[in-house]
């Protein structure tokens, strides 16, 4: 029976050193193979780094790390090292000059390159897919959808909206998961304003979800099998072409007004302009494209400005201050509870709906048709005991002149987007072998630039892992200070096409809170915060909101 044992044990630790051996020596060919792939005509080595496991790289250390993968790997390799991930190798670069040779190289060193799974579900005919030519021709189509005179006719319908959610977060008993609301926020802006779809709150309430599974499976695994993340990115995807298409062919249908109303209005007019056939297709992923821009990066960073917001009260003060010195904090635009909660509830509803307008002279398009939903945009009803205020003492909206009056509020926004960066970095392709840091980047390779360590380390802030909004004011500006040292919304011929517009929603919200609301913490602690797919934090970030009391909104 001993000898037996033995003879088990002995088989056991043989088997187990077998296939230790043989996961060594298949990790080793592994590196030798992505070795093998330097340019041998270029004298410079390869970055320092590891390639991880056969076919699965590093995807999962990055994925389950978070911002502690990219961290620990720079802190041992340099601001310029290589890795595998999601089943392509890359050079993962961080610092100022490094990422301005990235940026501006677009087309001759390097193209786009956004993973694999991403291109696929996103699909061919969409911005960040295009090169050369194609790009620069969507890029000219898709600017009219993003100038001065769009973004002017936006604001109202995106006030309203904002309005609208901040209502339903100070109207509720419980905390507020910010998080989750500012992503379901950003969906109703994108369909609402830029899509101008007028849509019941259920049908609202659906896409929503259905472009969630998107979002969660554009980073994933390049296999497309049942129940694999890429292909429930397909099938999201799919739902949505096909709500697009009866959307888009009704729009195609009726005949264009000299005005314009909505995203589609500007891209067919624009596309008319440049004599380009555009196709429902192209559309199609225009659309969901759209959606996708103004969508998780903007919850993101807005989700970002709460934080700060919470952690820093003097922060607070200083805004409330500037909105009031520049006319734009008026408690009468609060939601208010009446006098004695439910009484007379009723008849104050009746009476607002007597108050309401047919239309507005601006802001006109999703107006709801419930009784109580003054706010334009907005289609829920309050709980019983808050009314909307009447149309005639709401204050005028904002507009791009008066945002831009709000100078401390633009350093606010600006420190957000550089303390907390949406988006971690870019993709990039290298289209030929050259040169950074010393080191070689092959042909074929992908090179992922990091925005947050290019953040986190540029010289030209005083104490970067502070959160200051000072240092973007007059006195300082120390983001003048190096072209590619702030990045949030990428640089050169691709950086973010619609990044006035996510400034103007966040500046927008801001104003809203700061003169509609207060709100604390739900929790003990604040929350820890990740980074893939793009940055929010873990579990959400939990918060009471209550409506400001009007005696305090004149202090």
């Amino acid at each position: 029976m001993l000898e037996l044992n033995f003879q088990v044990l002995g088989t056991a630790i043989t088997s187990l050193l077998s296939v230790l051996l043989l996961l060594a020596f298949s990790r080793q060919i592994w590196n030798i193979r992505w070795t093998s792939t330097r340019d041998k005509d270029c004298k410079l080595p390869l970055p320092k780094g590891s390639m991880g496991w056969p076919l699965v790289g590093e995807t999962f250390h990055w994925l389950f790390q978070g911002s502690t993968f990219h961290i620990s790997r720079r802190e041992k390799y340099g601001n310029v090292f290589k890795t595998h991930l999601l089943g392509k190798p890359v050079i993962r670069v961080t610092g100022a000059e490094n990422i301005r040779k990235i940026l501006l190289g677009e087309h001759y060193l390097v193209c786009t390159q956004w993973p694999q799974s991403t291109r696929i579900i996103l699909g061919p005919n969409t911005l960040v897919n295009s090169i050369g030519d194609l790009h620069k021709l969507k890029r000219k189509i898709l600017a009219k959808v993003f100038s001065h005179g769009a973004l002017e006719t936006y604001i109202p319908r995106l006030q309203d909206i904002i309005k609208c959610e901040i209502a339903k977060w100070c109207s509720g008993a419980g905390p507020v998961n910010v998080y989750a609301g500012a992503r379901s926020l950003t969906f109703r802006i994108a369909v609402r304003v830029l899509l101008g779809l007028n849509l019941e709150e259920t049908q609202v309430t659906y896409l929503s979800k259905i472009f969630e599974q998107l979002i969660n499976n554009l980073f994933s695994l390049p296999i497309d099998v049942s129940f694999s993340g890429l292909r429930k990115g397909i099938n999201a995807r799919e739902i949505l072409h096909t709500y697009m298409k009866r959307i888009i062919e009704d729009k195609l249908q009726t005949p264009q007004s000299e005005g314009y109303e909505d995203a589609f209005d500007y891209i067919l007019s624009s596309a008319n302009e440049n004599n380009h056939n555009i196709t429902i297709q192209e559309l199609q992923e225009t659309a969901v494209e759209l959606i996708f821009a103004a969508h998780s990066t903007t919850a993101s960073a807005a989700t970002s400005l709460i934080l700060q917001l919470l952690r820093h009260p003097n922060v607070v003060e200083r805004l409330r201050s500037e909105i009031k010195t520049h006319g734009c904090f008026c408690c009468q635009n609060c939601v208010r509870r009446p006098p004695g909660k439910n009484e007379h509830v009723d008849k104050q509803n009746a009476a607002a709906e007597t108050e309401t307008p047919g239309k507005r002279e601006s802001g006109d398009a999703g107006a709801s048709s419930h009784p109580n939903s003054v706010i334009e945009g907005c289609d829920r009803t309050l709980p019983a005991g808050q009314v909307w205020p009447s149309p005639a003492v709401q204050p005028p909206y904002m507009s791009m002149e008066k945002l831009a009056r709000l100078r401390y509020l633009d350093c606010v926004i600006k420190e957000v987007l550089r303390f907390l960066p949406p988006v971690s970095g870019g993709y990039r392709t290298a289209l030929q072998t050259f040169e950074l840091d010393g080191y070689q980047i092959p042909k074929g390779w992908s090179v992922m630039y990091s925005i947050r360590d290019t953040h986190e380390t540029a010289a030209v802030y005083q104490n970067p892992e502070l959160f200051d909004p000072d240092r973007f004011g007059l006195e300082r500006d120390e983001g003048k200070l190096g072209r590619f040292h702030y990045v949030p919304f990428g640089g050169g011929i691709r950086s973010c096409i619609g990044k006035e517009l996510a400034q103007i929603i966040l500046k927008i919200l801001a104003v809203e809170l700061l003169r509609t609301a207060d709100w604390r913490l739900a929790t003990e602690t604040f929350p820890k915060m990740q980074t893939v797919p793009v940055v929010h934090p873990v579990n959400g970030l939990h918060v009471y909101f209550n409506y400001r009391n009007c005696q305090e909104s004149h202090l």
